[in-house]
């Protein structure tokens, strides 16, 4: 059992000391990565320090079904204590990284201005990746990504509050505008957040409004390459295209979203012409963008980092010069490896593996190799297309194939139970178990970031000095 403890510094930071005398394994990100190489080391002879953004651990692939209705939040991002809390030499920090100082190794976090730093013998960095706007940040504003709980509860209360807002709206145009949604991305989260959308307008709240016809909604999905799942192969990508035509979503490839403001947003198409679209909901399901820690591992080790802030790390997961620093999952960059919970996985094992044969002296082991298990996305229900391998198939056999794949992988039995439980409600039923929505699950995120990070510390107690206390706060109320 671990006994390392925090101790407080004169500099109001604190640092995580060692008195076990085992090596320390810092973990950085609770995601497929950092988890299963925590839970791959519980019999390994360490202490082991998970540093988490979050204090939960996300199943980020079901994140459209939080956004549409169809699952709580709880159901796919478990506590990560609660995941852990059998695993003795595991402790589960709340932080955020700011800095990783490879000649001191150490790793410093902070939250609510609460600084605290972490010595390593042992560095796993598994911090994922956050949505991609290609240089476009100021559209997050107005059509939110599928990266974390906040974005799909956010979502969840704008495509609800669509339907509320288009019942008493007095005007067609005002109408047309708030039923028309829009996904940007033809990816598999686009396809499924369309495919659902789409299910929700016809199926669920088909009798729900007296002066609106939701089956009339408009769903659109936008995507600048000339396929739909380019990376499934043209004959899936085809029968997804047809099959979401069928349901009736506007499949436009080709199209470069140029703008989006809180009304629409501006569509340039093959021939150059730019068009605009009417919409008050949209989706961005575009691209992603690895965590800034990239950036800061590659300054000081001298790894190339992509444009997607991937770092290049050598063929056994570590970084040049720095065997002692694993880098695993989104964040990485090797042999053109898709950024897919597979990989995170694999690659959070294969480090444990390695940090483990260290320590007992065993040869190294060969160079990661990536066990492709094949890629699967949902159409609507019991319709789907998997690429397995060799195989590929479609319809209702990819469709199972689908569920049984993502029942194995969410953490905890009393979560497959209730998930099976809305699945049956909403796949066999037209019923959504989780349609409440509030405004502050809709505007929070925006109110937080026009406020500030100073809002964040007063309110929460968060560390801060004398002067800053007698200031006013920005809310005009005082802290309890």
């Amino acid at each position: 059992m671990t006994t390392s403890r925090a101790v407080t510094r004169t500099d109001d930071s604190v640092e995580a000391t060692h008195t076990s005398g085992r090596p320390r394994v810092v973990i950085i990100g609770s995601g497929f990565g950092g988890l299963f190489a925590a839970k791959a080391l519980k019999r390994a002879p360490v202490d082991v320090t998970v540093i988490g953004k979050t204090s939960h651990h996300l199943f980020q692939p079901l994140l459209y079904q939080v956004a549409t209705g169809i699952l709580s939040e709880g159901e796919i991002a478990p506590a990560t204590r609660e995941i852990l809390r059998g695993q003795e030499n595991a402790r589960v920090v709340l932080g955020e990284v700011i800095e990783i100082d490879l000649a001191a190794r150490t790793v410093t976090s902070t939250v609510l201005g609460r600084v605290t730093v972490h010595p390593y013998d042992e560095l796993i960095v598994a911090a994922g990746a956050g949505q991609s706007y290609f240089g476009n940040d100021r559209f997050a504003e107005f059509a939110p990504g599928m990266k974390s709980i906040d974005d799909a509860l956010e979502l969840r209360g704008r495509i609800f509050g669509a339907f509320e807002l288009a019942e008493i709206a007095t005007s067609q145009e005002d109408i047309d505008r708030l039923m028309t949604f829009v996904v940007v991305g033809a990816g598999p989260t686009g396809v499924e957040m369309a495919g659902q959308i789409a299910e929700l307008a016809r199926r669920t709240l088909r009798k729900d409004f007296r002066n609106i016809d939701p089956t009339q909604a408009r769903i659109i999905l936008l995507d600048g390459a000339p396929q739909v799942l380019p990376s499934f192969g043209e004959k899936l990508g085809d029968r997804a295209r047809r099959q979401l035509n069928g349901m009736g979503v506007e499949v436009q490839l080709g199209a470069m979203v140029t703008d989006v403001d809180a009304y629409g947003l501006e569509v340039k198409d093959p021939d150059g012409e730019i068009r605009r679209i009417e919409a008050a909901t949209k989706i961005w399901a575009a691209g992603v963008q690895a965590s800034g820690l990239g950036r800061v591992l590659g300054e000081q080790s001298g790894a190339d980092v992509d444009r997607a802030g991937r770092i290049s790390v050598q063929p056994d997961l570590t970084l040049p010069g720095h065997p002692e620093v694993h880098v695993v999952g989104d964040m990485m960059a090797l042999d053109k490896l898709p950024g897919v919970a597979q990989v995170a996985i694999q690659g959070g094992q294969y480090a444990a593996k390695a940090i483990t044969n260290r320590l007992q002296g065993k040869p190294a082991q060969k160079p990661f190799h990536y066990f492709d298990k094949g890629s699967m996305a949902t159409i609507s229900r019991f319709s789907a297309v998997a690429d397995i391998g060799r195989f590929k198939f479609e319809g209702f056999i990819a469709w199972m194939l689908w569920l049984v794949v993502h029942l194995m992988y969410i953490v905890g039995f009393k979560s497959r139970i209730t998930t099976v439980f809305h699945w049956l409600i909403s796949f066999l039923g037209r019923g959504r178990s989780q349609r409440v929505a509030t405004q502050q699950q809709v505007y929070a995120r925006l109110a937080l970031e026009e406020l500030g990070p100073e809002f964040s510390a007063s309110k929460t107690g968060g560390q801060k000095d004398e002067a800053a206390a007698a200031q006013e706060d920005v809310t005009e109320r005082r802290s309890a």
